[in-house]
């Protein structure tokens, strides 16, 4: 189950993109500690990445985290055009955005398994094939978490020796909906969990000169405003596209409620920007970073 972002009070200092200066996490108990002092907080509670079972945390070092709930400031210019490109936002603004956004952030909780692949799909020396199928493993994960947030009911069925098992199964009405092209790198692992899923397609570009999202194709099963929908988008950069594909499809009647934003990497900025446009939506990632590996569809596509 995704880690649901909750307010700073709650939420352990781990998690590099919901830190606090103002308030301090302290140190998970040892045995031998009987009366621990909760009252006083220092920096090296603060940076250090305690894991607790279903939470998740950013691939930023500890130091990193420190300096988020800290005094640092990391903002820097926006860069779409090429690489690795830091979006607005700084670390010490993903403590202020944690308390803007709340549960529509989800993050899948975070494991060695998810770092590595993270770490692969960033290195610029990885192979295409190695970055591919790093891709399609984290974009699995994402997909897999993304059905999970999707409404069951509960069923009977009789198992092959007659007895009765009490069980859930998918409520029916739900849908993947791709934005061309990077999104396109997501649909077989959705088709790999859901065979008869149906997929529609938004073909958004942005303007070199305004940076402007325009839309030049849509097309959609024609029942979408009564499905649930699973949006798909890789890198969430500045949040404009994602932001255009949802106006239409609100255009085709559907609820930004019943939308499910499936990604593997958001910059603050983005995932800021989309919330505040529609705070109904939900985003489900597994990293939001200063730093979007924007190079993800000309690598896997092989068009870098």
């Amino acid at each position: 189950m995704a880690t649901e972002l909750q307010p700073p009070d709650s939420m352990p200092c781990h998690n590099q993109q919901v830190n606090s200066a103002s308030t301090p996490c302290p140190e998970p108990l040892r045995p031998s500690d009987q009366n621990p002092d909760h009252a006083e907080g220092n920096s090296a509670s603060v940076a250090k990445l305690t894991l607790l079972t279903g939470h998740a945390y950013s691939s930023v070092p500890a130091e990193r985290a420190s300096q988020a709930c800290g005094s640092a400031n990391l903002n820097s210019e926006c860069n779409n055009d090429s690489g690795d490109a830091p979006q607005g936002d700084s670390l010490l603004g993903d403590c202020e955005l944690s308390r803007q956004i709340g549960a529509q952030l989800k993050l899948l909780p975070m494991n060695d398994q998810i770092r590595e692949l993270q770490t692969i799909i960033r290195d610029k020396t990885a192979s295409r094939g190695d970055f591919m199928f790093s891709a399609d493993r984290l974009i699995r994960l994402v997909v897999e978490e993304g059905l999970n947030q999707l409404p069951y009911k509960e069923c009977m069925v009789t198992t092959p020796t007659g007895y009765k098992y009490e069980g859930v199964k998918f409520e029916k009405g739900n849908c993947g909906v791709s934005i061309m092209r990077s999104g396109e790198a997501m649909e077989q692992g959705l088709r790999d969990c859901c065979r008869s899923i149906r997929i529609g397609k938004i073909l958004i570009q942005s303007d070199e000169e305004t940076q402007r999202a325009k839309v030049y194709y849509a097309k959609f099963p024609p029942d979408i405003y009564r499905r649930k929908v699973l949006l798909m988008y890789p890198i969430l950069s500045t949040g404009n596209t994602v932001i255009e594909a949802v106006k239409v499809l609100i255009e085709h009647g559907v609820q930004p409620s019943v939308i499910i934003l499936l990604s593997l990497f958001s910059t603050p900025h983005g995932a800021k920007s989309i919330i505040q446009e529609f705070p109904e939506i939900t985003i489900l990632t597994t990293e939001v970073h200063p730093v979007a590996p924007t190079h993800f569809g000309q690598k896997y596509f092989g068009t870098d």
